[in-house]
């Protein structure tokens, strides 16, 4: 027996073992999972609730709209706000059993949901995401000293699920926070964009010049920190900024 063929036996045994004595569980209903749901972390019907969203959704901020709906212009939440980048897609909307994903991202043991996540929006909304033709996944990152408390970063990690599963290059080093900003969440709407105002800066590495960017987050609001990170963007010679988020809050 070759080593590489010994070694990849040896791992199945230990994973047996290891499922065995410390069954796995579906991160969101601790159902127990079974092949060949084990290295996806959710089971076969919160994934089916996580892809539900059948509501339209303004394809300029992705805030839910109802059927006969003009957002020629922008839908009634967004049409008067001025946003750098081109459009949003969204998974869903922040409730239910996506809420609870995304707040389970946001754990220190988030991470693998947050990529088997990222690659389940790739494959629901290939067509929408692929509309602007990207040429590279940028997510939004957190500021240093958050990431070291949580242990990663969970826009990374949706990034990199949907990079994997669109075949697309992610640059998780793109954009730097330049400062710990509050949490968003419970700021009235002008204070998020001032929240954010000068919060991003383009890495000493980063090339975008004539690039094509689809900018990943989790969550969306007011549109604030997508704007903020897609003007730094623009302002380093990207050709277009349009925006993924898991979901519109």
């Amino acid at each position: 027996m070759c080593s590489e063929t010994w070694k990849s036996t040896a791992r199945t045994v230990c994973t047996d073992l290891i499922d065995l004595v410390w069954p796995r569980f579906c991160a969101l209903c601790t159902t127990s999972l079974e092949p060949p749901d084990l290295d996806r972390c959710l089971c076969a019907e919160c994934r089916t609730t996580l892809l539900g969203d059948t509501r339209e959704s303004c394809p300029r901020c992705s805030s839910t709209v109802g059927p006969h709906t003009d957002v020629s212009k922008g839908c009634p939440r967004c049409k008067n706000l001025k946003f750098h980048f081109s459009g949003v897609t969204r998974l869903g909307e922040y409730d239910a059993r996506l809420r609870v994903a995304i707040l389970w991202m946001k754990q220190e043991r988030g991470e693998l949901l947050a990529e088997r996540v990222g690659e389940l929006f790739a494959v629901e909304r290939r067509t929408k995401l692929l509309a602007s033709n990207p040429d590279v996944i940028v997510p939004i990152p957190l500021h240093w000293l958050r990431r070291w408390k949580r242990g990663y970063d969970q826009a990374a990690a949706i990034a990199g699920g949907l990079a994997s599963e669109l075949r697309y290059e992610c640059w998780p080093g793109t954009l730097v926070r330049t400062r710990p900003t509050e949490h968003q969440a419970g700021l009235s709407a002008s204070a998020r964009w001032e929240n954010v105002r000068g919060a991003f800066r383009l890495s000493r590495f980063a090339r975008v010049q004539g690039k094509r960017v689809l900018l990943v987050d989790d969550v969306l609001t007011t549109g604030a920190t997508a704007d903020a990170a897609t003007q730094v963007l623009l302002s380093a010679g990207a050709a277009q900024v349009s925006v993924a988020v898991l979901a519109h809050r």
